[in-house]
């Protein structure tokens, strides 16, 4: 699998995924596998000519615009590029989840991490099939919907898991847990009115109809579950937590802090002091999603009204222990704690700047997201070469964070 040549043009993207086994077997399985998805966007308003073809259902060809033919005298050669399954201008929302997303939530339930990430350049639909609008909820907002309508009935309640703040979960005892339900349920909240909140984030009933829900019908009965969401943004090579609550203050605006990654006990790789906030149902993770979303940095480009100009990372960690005998209570036991997590990164897009005009802090934001796609890019040809030709080279994974964070996933063999 090589990402190579796939995303120079701009009416189409891809979208990779991997899921791998979670905890100590996540370095013990040789069995992972990475696919590779195109997603062909339809042409906007401002395009001229289609320069792509689907020639199967895994396979599309590019070919030179007539004007590039001529000045090139016809030497232009037809490319062709094959994946683990092309889809055309006409596929829904639906049928593309199906395919790319739906597995790794099957996966995610039986304790398997996952990652999955939109590439693509700047303006060739990577949000709107991670996120997706009204009426067309994309891959996000359905994964959380089909884990939520699959373990709904066997959540445990809130604060039963606790994050442990080294990338586990520990289980707090009856008593502790309630304390805590007190406290939050004793906070006062801010009424948000129907006006504003329509403004301000779309309806989770808006972005999915009801007859496209998806549950899966292998949940263990015998065990508690709780999903927790964590939301990131890598920026000028900075990560930042976009779910942190920062004092407001209009007069001295306090700067961001950016976190740092760290390595957990079983070597998977973790921004420490993130913010994870436990979910008890779909609408309530697609309003943290919303909240997060709100704080990342976009800009308007020559190629994008509403360019995205951080790479994002939205995170949902599933906590699951047993029942003892009697089917009541979760077993104390931190030991029987299986925790896995499905990463949903969107990607930048890269750009040239001579397309886009950018200038100033413009133009550093593009050099730095061009230099961390082009690593990941790298890593993952470093990768294939040590698999394909039984070398073992050095896989640069420090040069960017993105890769620095996916640096466990990316390392298991690919088939």
């Amino acid at each position: 699998m090589t990402l190579r040549k796939t995303c120079h043009r701009g009416n189409f993207q891809i979208e990779k995924r991997r899921s791998v086994f979670s905890g100590e077997e996540f370095n013990n399985t040789n069995n992972a596998e990475t696919k590779v998805y195109c997603r062909i966007r339809p042409l906007g308003a401002e395009d001229e000519e289609c320069c792509l073809e689907m020639i199967s259902s895994s396979t599309i060809q590019l070919h030179a615009p007539d004007g590039l033919k001529a000045n090139r005298n016809g030497e232009y050669k037809e490319t062709q590029y094959s994946f683990k399954k092309a889809f055309g201008i006409n596929t829904n929302q639906l049928e593309l989840f199906e395919d790319v997303a739906k597995p790794l939530i099957e996966d995610l339930i039986h304790c398997k991490n996952g990652l999955l990430f939109t590439y693509g350049v700047t303006g060739s639909g990577k949000t709107f099939t991670m996120t997706g609008s009204p009426g067309e909820g994309g891959l996000l907002p359905r994964s959380l919907d089909m884990l939520f309508n699959s373990i709904g009935p066997f959540q445990a309640k809130r604060f039963v898991f606790k994050p442990d703040d080294k990338n586990g979960m520990e289980i707090q005892g009856q008593v502790d847990a309630l304390l805590e339900r007190q406290k939050r349920e004793s906070q006062p909240t801010v009424p948000k009115t129907p006006s504003s909140r329509q403004k301000a984030d779309p309806e989770l009933a808006d972005m999915i109809n009801s007859e496209e829900a998806c549950k899966s019908e292998n949940v263990d009965e015998d065990c508690c579950y709780s999903v927790f969401v964590s939301y990131i943004e890598i920026y000028n090579n900075y990560i930042y937590d976009l779910l942190e609550d920062a004092p407001f203050d209009p007069i001295r605006p306090k700067t961001p802090q950016s976190k740092i990654l760290r390595e957990d006990q079983n070597h998977n790789m973790y921004v420490a002091g993130c913010t994870e906030v436990e979910v008890k149902s779909t609408e309530e993770a697609f309003e943290v999603f919303w909240k997060g979303q709100k704080k990342r940095r976009i800009a308007n480009t020559e190629l994008n009204r509403e360019s995205s100009r951080s790479h994002s990372v939205f995170t949902v960690k599933l906590a699951q222990a047993p029942l003892d005998a009697d089917g009541d209570h979760i077993l104390q036991d931190k030991n029987q704690v299986n925790v896995s997590q499905l990463c949903l990164v969107d990607l930048a897009g890269s750009e040239r700047t001579s397309r886009t005009r950018a200038e100033g802090s413009r133009l550093r934001e593009a050099g730095n997201i061009n230099q961390s796609l082009m690593t990941l890019r790298t890593c993952m040809e470093v990768l294939r070469e040590n698999q394909m030709c039984g070398t073992n080279k050095m896989v640069p994974y420090r040069d960017s964070k993105v890769t620095h964070l996916f640096k466990t996933t990316l390392m298991v063999k690919e088939k």
